[in-house]
């Protein structure tokens, strides 16, 4: 094996019961619940493992407990001790999920980056009430008709996560327009996404000042591991670049295609995909069907990994 890369997924990979394997048997993940609990001042690890789902989806509930799976799923790895377990060359993280690639890097602390997505969530949920719209997936066009579609209808391009899937965000009537000439121009599939507002795009403005304000507020210590941008599809590498990464990210398009690809031409042949769902294990594939995907999302998949049956105490 070559080169290894950590991803971690972002909003919409949530199940009802996530975690709830980590917890009961793993004393390091059931750390991470404890310390997420503390921070937050509630038990945001039950909304983890027993819902109920609705209050669970709810964007300001969904990141940090996104964020606390994916955390107490790589201590768990950690804590199997694996010989010879590859370390990363890179880490990435799908929107929400860079700030969880921030804490395994180093960069914060779990119980700061719990606060901050939280604060994120809220503030782009209330975007989405004083600015409503929403997000389409338009499956089975490539990037320039999709590009096209854009300019027609004024959405914007939100994520590009693969070729012939790619995000719209944008205005309700925005997005009807875009559905219709999507259909019109042979997409196999135009699925709505479930989301509070048109994230990553212009309606995602007015928030940009605050949240940079509480940015700026956290300590940031520079990446033990290269930290794969969203927005730019580059490592970043300073605190500085990494705060304005955050928020450049709310209102830019995530590329997570050119992520994978420029980590792709610098020797990556392995992703393990750490944290609930196997969405961008999914979308790896497609980027490239040379490299190597693993999933880490429970007890079992760390067993299968360590070649052994059952969950590790």
């Amino acid at each position: 094996m070559s080169g290894v890369a950590y991803v971690f997924p972002g909003q919409g990979s949530q199940s009802a019961g996530m975690g709830l394997d980590l917890y009961e048997n793993c004393p390091s993940a059931r750390a991470v619940f404890d310390e997420a609990d503390a921070s937050l001042g509630f038990r945001l690890s039950r909304l983890c493992f027993e819902g109920p789902g609705d209050e669970l989806t709810k964007t300001h509930n969904v990141q940090p407990a996104i964020l606390s799976v994916s955390v107490a799923c790589l201590r768990a790895l950690q804590e199997a001790a694996i010989p010879g377990f590859p370390t990363p060359a890179f880490v990435a993280g799908h929107s929400l999920g860079e700030y969880t690639a921030l804490v395994v890097a180093g960069v914060i602390d779990l119980a700061d980056a719990v606060q901050l997505v939280r604060e994120r969530g809220r503030l782009m949920y209330e975007a989405g009430l004083k600015n409503p719209g929403s997000m389409l997936a338009v499956i089975g066009l490539d990037e320039e008709a999709v590009r096209g579609i854009s300019s027609d209808c004024q959405a914007e391009i939100s994520n590009v996560n693969c070729p012939g899937q790619i995000v719209l965000s944008g205005t309700q009537y925005a997005l009807a327009e875009a559905d219709r000439l999507a259909k019109a121009g042979g997409a196999r599939a135009v699925i709505p996404l479930k989301v509070s507002g048109a994230f990553h795009s212009v309606l995602m403005e007015p928030i940009m000042a605050e949240f940079g304000e509480v940015v700026s507020r956290c300590e940031f210590r520079p990446p033990a591991v290269p930290i794969v941008s969203n927005v730019t599809a580059r490592p970043l590498t300073d605190s500085g670049s990494l705060k304005a990464e955050l928020v450049s990210q709310l209102r830019n398009c995530i590329q997570w295609q050119g992520s994978v690809e420029y980590m792709v031409r610098n020797d990556v042949t392995a992703f393990y995909e750490i944290g609930p769902g196997r969405v961008l294990s999914g979308l790896i594939r497609r980027i490239n069907s040379d490299v190597e995907t693993f999933n880490v999302a429970g007890v079992e998949d760390i067993a299968q990994l360590a070649g052994t049956e059952g969950p590790a105490d």
